[in-house]
């Protein structure tokens, strides 16, 4: 996610340069030949052009809002994940205690109890981001543009191991239970489940409060499913690859009818096509790139939901609840990028 007033002019020129030299050939080889050896039949009206310009102009208004609403919806799942998480830290602290239990445990053993559970939680967050970060076939973050724009951040899913991430929240057993399967987030709330039996069987959670406690874990697994739903499911193929054929095919065809418009104007105006074509060519692709940009908003792209960052947040809020003091920093952003 951006923190900044705007994106810098050096990030966008990073971001469209291999565009800009595309389209200054595109613009180039016509003109050229058009004013070289006055191949007349090369002009073309400019009616078709704007028709063509009108239709492309609303598909990309089209996918723009729907890649806008699947990162928005992103955003909403995220925020009620931190939602829910204050709620099961204050639950976890609240409601398991000594009252009902014919064998009370000391304070320390019940605290023992409050942070194996809420540390369980942040390694869920963990292990949740991670499968969220993982590339799909769809994603775009491998295009030669996001890899060369990446050096301006970092995406420390892609540089850190879950093993090595999850080593702090979790027992050895658990991890290793953990690690087997395929979907891990679902199996940790799995774990806290079981947990939760165990408790509730010694005594230690009432009937009411071990049901409300299960329902957090519902939410929790419901945001997931809604993660999984947005991360599993592209932006409709059909849609996203016509509308890049559809940008291309005008972003070809504009210099053929923008030069006999130049022409009339002067002779020597007709190289006036170039800058022009290149103008308008660049605003359509990167309007067009800009919803590219907002169809996976958790891959770790420079415009994604912060993930991380708001999984330190959840983190520093649960364990001040512990008592802790010895607390990470907040995830600060990197070139007005946060992660």
């Amino acid at each position: 996610m951006h923190t900044g007033k705007s994106f810098g002019l050096k990030e966008v020129i990073v971001w469209t340069k291999r565009d800009i030299g595309i389209y200054i050939i595109i613009a180039t080889i016509p003109t050229v030949i058009y004013e070289t050896f006055h191949y007349q039949w090369l002009a073309l009206p400019w009616l078709p052009m704007a028709l063509i310009g009108t239709a492309v102009a609303i598909i990309i208004g089209f996918q723009d809002n729907a890649t806008y609403d699947r990162l928005w919806e992103a955003r909403k799942i995220y925020g009620a994940i931190v939602n829910s998480s204050r709620t099961w830290g204050m639950m976890v602290r609240t409601y398991i205690t000594n009252k009902h239990t014919q064998q009370p445990l000391s304070e320390s053993e019940l605290e023992i109890v409050h942070r194996r559970i809420i540390y369980r939680h942040i390694a869920w967050l963990t292990v949740l981001r991670h499968q969220l970060r993982q590339p799909r076939e769809w994603e775009t973050m491998n295009k030669k543009y996001n890899i060369e724009y990446k050096r301006f951040f970092n995406v420390p899913e892609h540089e850190a191991k879950l093993e090595d991430d999850i080593t702090p929240y979790l027992s050895a057993a658990d991890k290793e239970y953990i690690l087997s399967k395929k979907n891990r987030a679902t199996h940790v709330i799995d774990v806290q489940s079981k947990e939760l039996k165990e408790l509730l069987n010694r005594g230690l959670i009432e009937n009411f409060h071990h049901i409300e406690l299960q329902r957090v874990l519902s939410d929790l697994y419901e945001h997931q499913g809604k993660c999984e739903r947005i991360k599993n499911f592209p932006y409709p193929r059909q849609f996203s690859t016509l509308n890049l054929y559809f940008v291309w095919l005008f972003i070809i065809l504009l210099p053929f009818g923008m030069i006999p418009e130049f022409e009339k104007l002067g002779h020597h105006i007709t190289w006036f096509t170039i800058p022009f074509c290149v103008l308008v060519s660049w605003i359509f692709r990167t309007m067009d790139k800009i919803g590219e940009s907002s169809e996976s908003p958790f891959q770790g792209g420079a415009n994604d939901i912060p993930i991380t960052a708001l999984s330190r947040t959840i983190e520093i809020d649960l364990r001040e609840m512990l008592g802790e003091t010895d607390l990470p920093e907040p995830i600060e952003p990197k070139n007005n990028i946060l992660m």
